[in-house]
């Protein structure tokens, strides 16, 4: 197998949904922070990293946003066709990688709403995974405590936390095997919630790599403020 460290890794961003959730008049990874979209501090955090090749952004067929972004124009970032669902969008990305990419190459997959990612966070994914037959994903651990309720929103049980995770992004795999692993998950009708799922319904077991906890996704009208407090921070880290 073919390590991730010894040719260049691909991305994929899937951008595709619309973000109801946030309440906002756009999908949520055209949202502004700090004089640029959500969508654009991403791509930049991946394109940043020496390590990655090429972003393969999946927009949606009528998105209006993406070709007003400079990024459109920028040779290393390449447009798919999304999808209806966040696996079709990265099906589809793995689709033009699997006829445009080197044999036996790695792609990482991160949300488009994830803009707060550390380069510190993706070296430590790439060299855990060194050596990995499978892949893995950034995760956190679970501090809170947590609790399983029924549909009328009353506790049920305690669940242990000893071996939760929070599931992140950059999620890490050899590009053929994440192809076959959705692939065959789609057909087959199988609940897809992110990449490690797919691999994990192949029978496989991807590696969790620790990352810190504010690489948060911009999901709820909360997560905007947040987000563009640990950006300042990381701007104001780089001006000292």
């Amino acid at each position: 197998m073919t390590e991730p460290q010894t040719q260049p890794i691909y991305a994929i961003i899937p951008a595709a949904g619309v973000g109801s959730r946030m309440q906002a008049d756009k999908p949520k990874q055209y949202l502004q922070l700090h004089g640029k979209t959500i969508l654009e501090h991403t791509v930049e955090k991946l394109l940043a990293h020496p390590a990655v090749s090429r972003v393969i952004v999946a927009i949606s067929e009528h998105d209006p946003y993406f070709p007003t972004l400079s990024l459109s124009s920028n040779p290393d970032v390449i447009r798919v066709k999304g999808g209806k669902e966040r696996a079709d969008s990265v099906l589809s990305a793995l689709s033009f990688l699997s006829s445009e990419a080197e044999e036996n190459s790695w792609v990482m997959v991160h949300d488009a709403a994830r803009p707060c990612v550390m380069g510190a966070d993706i070296d430590k994914l790439i060299a855990e995974l060194k050596g990995h037959p499978v892949g893995g994903i950034l995760a956190a651990p679970v501090r809170d405590t947590m609790k399983r309720g029924d549909s009328s929103h009353h506790i049920t049980e305690t669940v242990d936390r000893a071996c939760l995770w929070h599931a992140l992004t950059p999620q890490m795999f050899p590009v053929t095997l994440l192809y076959n692993a959705l692939s065959q998950a789609l057909a087959a009708g199988a609940s897809i919630t992110d990449e490690a799922s797919a691999v994990e319904w192949l029978g496989l077991t991807p590696k969790l790599v620790a990352g810190r906890s504010d690489n948060l996704k911009v999901t709820q009208p909360e997560d905007l403020a947040l987000a563009e407090f640990y950006l300042s921070r990381e701007l104001n880290n780089k001006e000292q």
